[in-house]
């Protein structure tokens, strides 16, 4: 399967620690607790999704689906929209963005929504896996 989940995955999750470290300690006295909440809320999808892209690199061998590609760039984009707009929603006073809110919001749905149907490919990609074995 695609080399790129695998190092999306890795990728990911390496900026997930970084990121979760940077929330924990630089942030912590900056951000108020409900906006540190919604950072970790970040920190977590993105390190869910990028253990699943390690997965799909895993599964690719096994159940070579279009349906399995398809899933690890919804689950790719999904992170970058969905983990993305939580982190500059999260920091957008301190980083003097806080009128991009009325564009970031909307965003973060549309990140989720890939994630979601990410997750559905993968579910078509096994089915049709158990149909064929």
């Amino acid at each position: 399967m695609t080399k790129a989940f695998l190092i999306s995955g890795s990728s990911l999750a390496a900026l997930g620690v970084i990121l979760g470290a940077f929330g924990a300690h630089a942030l912590k006295d900056k951000l108020q607790p409900e906006q540190i909440q919604i950072f970790e809320t970040g920190v977590r999808y993105q390190m869910y999704h990028s253990l699943a892209l390690i997965f799909l690199f895993l599964a690719g061998d096994k159940l070579q689906s279009s349906w399995l590609v398809y899933s690890g760039w919804f689950l790719i984009i999904g992170v970058i929209l969905f983990s993305g707009s939580i982190y500059l929603l999260a920091c957008r006073e301190l980083l003097g963005i806080d009128s991009w809110k009325s564009v970031l919001g909307p965003i973060t749905p549309f990140g989720g929504l890939s994630l979601i149907v990410g997750w559905g490919c993968l579910i078509i990609s096994a089915l049709k896996y158990s149909s064929n074995s």
